[in-house]
């Protein structure tokens, strides 16, 4: 795949909701399989703390049960984080209480699991973001060693970068990852409130964002993801949003929730009085709105799914956007204005 030069960006709308309450319950990830299952990670950080993984039908948001329940057994959860598919189709999971990762058959197999707690190589403080790269070798952001390592996809330890500070190529508690089509890795800064790119072997490229709830500010960074045009999502947690900034790091656009009730929540409502009662009295405006995200996904459809944390549902948008070669647009002016001749 190559990238386009440049996007004419034609919008972004809200497609969808996906789950809910009783169903989809504080998720903190999503994946989606090609048949277009969607899969939560659920975690309730409540002090009877739970955890699952949730399915759900996108045509028809059935719920299809769940695959995985709260424990330290095999392919039993307690604080996960973040979960991907890999090319067979199993689902991966990190587990910042377990210190480990787990695979599992999208039917609730067990398949195996790696990790150890500690600080030296290969070992694991925490983990949060995973992401694998074109040769199914996994970054994993070991947060409380404020590091990011690559291992093979059977736990092996490959290389390490990362230091605890704010300087470039350093961290303070990372949360999220994600790597491009190129290679590249980028690693949301969670203490810092910024994302670092960085090459697959750790040197520092560029960072973006800066501590704040403006345009292009962020307050406790958790997911991030890349899009096959370069676009980079980031999961604003503390600003409860999802912003948009494209290959070089310049800001686009922000995501603040546009949420409509799933079907399965219709059906919910109309089969309940009560519940029905207090949406009649409500203030409909903040239902619609984003609660805390801590993950973004985008497929290969151009998809964008943001796992609602604090209101128990998936919001998913559809990006609209042309490619444009080098020859349909004049070259970036020296300086940039909008003008209308």
């Amino acid at each position: 795949m190559t990238r386009p030069y440049a996007l004419l960006r034609a919008g972004f709308p809200y497609l969808k909701t996906v789950g809910m309450r009783r169903v989809v319950d504080f998720p903190v990830d999503v994946a989606v399989t090609r048949d277009m299952r969607v899969f939560a990670l659920c975690r309730f950080e409540g002090l009877a703390g739970s955890a699952k993984i949730a399915r759900v039908a996108w045509e028809d948001d059935a719920n299809l049960g769940d695959i995985s329940s709260t424990g330290s057994g095999e392919g039993q959860v307690t604080w996960p984080v973040q979960m991907l598919l890999d090319r067979g189709g199993n689902l991966v999971v990190s587990d910042e209480a377990l210190h480990r990762i787990t695979f599992i058959t999208t039917e609730g197999e067990f398949v195996g699991m790696w990790g150890a707690h500690g600080s030296g190589d290969g070992e694991l403080d925490r983990p949060s973001g995973i992401a694998f790269d074109a040769d199914e070798n996994l970054y994993v952001v070991d947060t409380m060693n404020h590091r990011v390592q690559k291992l093979t996809k059977d736990g092996r330890f490959i290389l390490k970068w990362g230091t605890f500070g704010d300087g470039p190529g350093q961290f303070d508690m990372p949360w999220g990852i994600a790597v491009d089509e190129l290679g590249d890795v980028y690693v949301s800064d969670w203490r810092n409130d910024r994302v670092q790119k960085f090459t697959a072997e750790g040197e520092f490229i560029f960072e973006l964002g800066s501590s704040g709830s403006g345009d292009g500010q962020l307050d406790r960074p958790a997911g991030v993801t890349v899009d096959g045009d370069g676009d980079i999502y980031v999961a604003d947690s503390g600003n409860d949003r999802v912003l948009l900034f494209n290959a070089d790091g310049r800001y686009v656009e922000k995501f603040i929730g546009d949420a409509t009730l799933s079907i399965s929540g219709r059906a919910y409502m109309l089969a309940n009085a009560k519940p029905l009662r207090l949406r009649d009295m409500a203030d409909i405006e903040p239902q619609k709105r984003l609660r805390s995200p801590r993950s973004v996904r985008v497929d290969g459809e151009g998809r964008m799914f943001i796992p609602d944390y604090g209101s128990f549902r998936v919001q998913v948008y559809q990006k609209d956007a042309v490619p444009l070669s080098e020859e349909e647009i004049i070259a970036m002016p020296r300086s940039p204005t909008l003008q209308v001749t």
